[in-house]
């Protein structure tokens, strides 16, 4: 359990420094390009030694990779214009309720078990994710004409999870989990470095202020992907995994939101709040 509560930590701080991001003006897009060589620069320390070049390319993990690594920087492409298009409740809301694909999955692929008490525990944390994240005053209103931004964002988020679980099951062997977590990274990287030239030929060049907050971004993001691996990787159904992990995200940074940023909550919102509570219990008592 250990390794699901640093995963929900360091998811959490992900959204506090995304928060900072803001008051100090970072561009969001440029920084998260230089998060991903970040990441696998702290995943090649974090292995303690240069990884054998031919013993990447060779790995039978390769390919879920670089698949990864490129759902990564389109997923994240695919957030950004929903928040613009939809408003960040249906953002937020598609993100997080994608925690019922892997959990499907999960029973479907690997026989996981389905008693009344997990069915319940994902029903509240479903239910938690949309009132913690709804702010007062709004809605979940979704634009006919870009209706198909948090559909992709949905399965997009949920794909990625579940490919996840499918390689540390399949391809992962133990100790590789490092290495495996930095070459997503710098998969994601090497698909972002267009995103900079296109940037640059706008006349939107990196700044001092995106790389130093790509570097803080990085280190915390790395270890949020590889800590989940190890939760999975430690005999936990992953339909217990990403529902407390989802649920739990919501939760810590709804909490570190009021305690750092003084953010303000409606009735609704501390209602999910408890519903989470409720719901992580539930889904832990399975486990």
């Amino acid at each position: 359990m250990i390794w699901l509560f640093l995963s929900i930590a360091t998811s959490s701080l992900l959204y506090v420094i995304f928060k900072y991001f803001q008051v100090y003006q970072v561009n969001r897009l440029h920084a998260i390009v230089i998060n991903y060589i970040v990441a696998f620069i702290t995943g090649m320390i974090a292995q303690g030694e240069l990884p054998d070049a031919t013993k990447i390319i060779h790995a039978d993990w390769l390919m879920y990779a670089i698949i990864l690594g490129s759902l990564f920087i389109s997923i994240f492409n695919v957030m950004a214009l929903t928040s613009q298009k939809n408003g960040l409740s249906v953002a937020a809301v598609a993100s997080k309720m994608s925690l019922v694909i892997p959990v499907i999955a999960g029973v479907w692929l690997y026989q996981e078990s389905v008693g009344w008490l997990k069915v319940l525990g994902i029903a509240l944390a479903l239910s938690s994710v949309y009132l913690s994240t709804v702010k007062s005053g709004s809605s979940i209103k979704i634009d006919r004409g870009v209706w198909v931004l948090p559909v992709l964002l949905f399965l997009g988020s949920g794909a990625i999870d579940t490919i996840l679980k499918y390689a540390e099951v399949t391809h992962i062997p133990d100790g590789d989990e490092p290495v495996f977590s930095a070459t997503c990274f710098l998969v994601a990287f090497i698909s972002g470095i267009g995103i900079l030239i296109y940037e640059a030929l706008k006349g939107r060049h990196l700044t001092k202020r995106s790389i130093i907050a790509g570097i803080v971004l990085g280190i915390p993001n790395y270890f949020s992907i590889y800590f989940l691996i190890r939760a999975l990787k430690n005999g936990m159904e992953s339909s217990v995994v990403y529902p407390i992990n989802h649920v739990g995200t919501v939760l810590f940074t709804a909490l570190l939101g009021i305690l750092l940023f003084k953010e303000r909550m409606s009735f609704k919102n501390y209602l999910g709040i408890v519903i989470a509570v409720i719901a992580i219990m539930c889904i832990a008592l399975v486990q």
